[in-house]
C-alpha cells in the first residue's frame, strides 16, 4: 500500500478579495485525499495582503515558482487576470473571464469552469423552470459565465442589469453576436423589466457575508419569479430568504460552487473527481455552518 509520504503532491490555491469563508480549500483537499493525493489548497486573500488586482503578475509568478499546479481566480480578478496569461481555453476566450489558471511547463493557461458549473447546478436545481425571459443582475466575470450558461440552457431573452451600464452593454453586444440579435438586452428600467420576467439571477457579490444586503429592491421580488443566487456563503442570502417568503422558487449558489470546483479539480490534477461525493461534502459543511450559527 502507498504511504501518505509517497502519495503524489498537488499545490493549488485561490486568488481573490475577502475569501476567508471560501469552502474551496475543504472541497479540493477532501477530494484529493479520497483520491490518494496530498493536495494542499491555499487562500491568497488580497484583502489580507492589502493588494489589488494589479498584483496579479507578481502573484502568478510566485505561484509558478513555488510549484503550484494552478490557482482559482475570483472577484475582482476574473477579467483582470487575462492579460497576464499565455493562453485561454475556448470557453474562457468566448466569455472573456477566467476562474481557473493552470500552471504548467512555465505557461499560464486560463480556463472557465463557472459556466459549466452554473449550468449543471441550474439543470439539477430548477429543471423545469420557465426560461422565456430572465433578468440577470451583474455583468462581471461571473456574470459573463452565467449569461452564457443561461442562453445555452434555452433562455429566450436575457435582460442584464449592472451598476456599470457600459459593462452591461458590452456583455450584451458579445452575447448577441454569439447567440443572435435580440437574445440579450441591457436593462434601463429594472422594475418594469422584472415584472415581465420568468426568473431572476443575482451575479453580483451583494449578499456575501462581507457585502450583506439586497442587490435590488425587495418590492421587486414578485411571487411568479424563480430566483437564483450565485453567492454561496451564506448559502441562504437575504435575497433568497425574502424571495422564498414571497412565494418564489429559489436556487442557492451551492450547485455552481461545487460544479465549478469539479471542473477545476480535473484541470489541476488530471484526475476525474467524484461529483456526488463533493456535493455530499459541501452539504455537510453547509449543515455544520448553519448549526454553528443557530447555536
Amino acid at each position: 500500500m502507498q504511504s501518505w509520504d509517497e502519495a503524489p503532491a498537488v499545490l493549488t490555491g485561490l486568488i481573490g478579495k475577502g475569501i476567508g469563508a471560501s469552502r474551496s480549500p475543504a472541497l479540493h483537499e477532501r477530494e484529493g485525499a479520497e483520491q490518494g493525493l496530498r493536495l494542499v489548497y491555499r487562500l491568497i486573500d488580497l484583502d489580507i495582503l492589502r493588494l489589488g488586482p494589479e498584483a496579479l503578475p507578481e502573484l502568478l509568478l510566485a505561484a509558478s515558482r513555488l510549484g503550484f499546479a494552478g490557482v482559482n481566480i475570483t472577484f475582482p480578478c476574473k477579467q483582470a487576470v487575462i492579460p497576464f496569461l499565455d493562453e485561454l481555453s475556448a470557453d474562457a476566450a468566448a466569455l472573456g473571464a477566467v476562474n481557473t489558471v493552470v500552471l504548467k511547463d512555465g505557461r499560464r493557461i486560463g480556463h472557465n469552469t463557472d459556466c459549466s458549473g452554473f449550468a449543471e447546478g441550474f439543470r439539477r436545481g430548477l429543471p423545469d423552470a420557465p426560461r422565456g425571459h430572465v433578468v440577470q443582475l451583474g455583468a462581471g466575470g461571473a456574470g459573463a459565465a452565467v449569461a452564457h450558461a443561461l442562453l445555452t440552457e434555452g433562455t429566450g431573452k436575457l435582460s442584464i442589469s449592472d451598476t456599470d451600464q457600459a459593462r452591461a452593454e458590452a456583455l450584451v453586444a458579445d452575447l448577441c453576436a454569439r447567440f443572435g440579435v435580440g437574445r440579450a438586452a441591457a436593462v434601463d428600467d429594472l422594475a418594469g423589466t422584472v415584472k415581465t420576467a420568468d426568473g431572476l439571477v443575482n451575479c453580483t457579490p451583494v449578499g456575501m457575508t462581507k457585502l450583506p444586503g439586497l442587490p435590488l429592491a425587495a418590492a421587486l421580488l414578485l411571487p411568479h419569479l424563480w430566483v437564483a443566487d450565485i453567492v454561496y456563503f451564506p448559502l441562504e442570502t437575504e435575497l433568497l430568504r425574502l424571495a422564498r417568503a414571497r412565494g418564489c422558487r429559489t436556487l442557492d449558489g451551492g450547485g455552481m460552487a461545487v460544479f465549478q470546483a469539479v471542473g477545476a479539480f480535473r484541470l489541476f490534477t488530471g484526475r476525474e473527481p467524484d461529483a456526488v461525493r463533493m456535493l455530499k461534502h459541501f452539504a455537510q459543511m453547509s449543515t455544520a455552518t448553519e448549526g454553528a450559527r443557530a447555536a
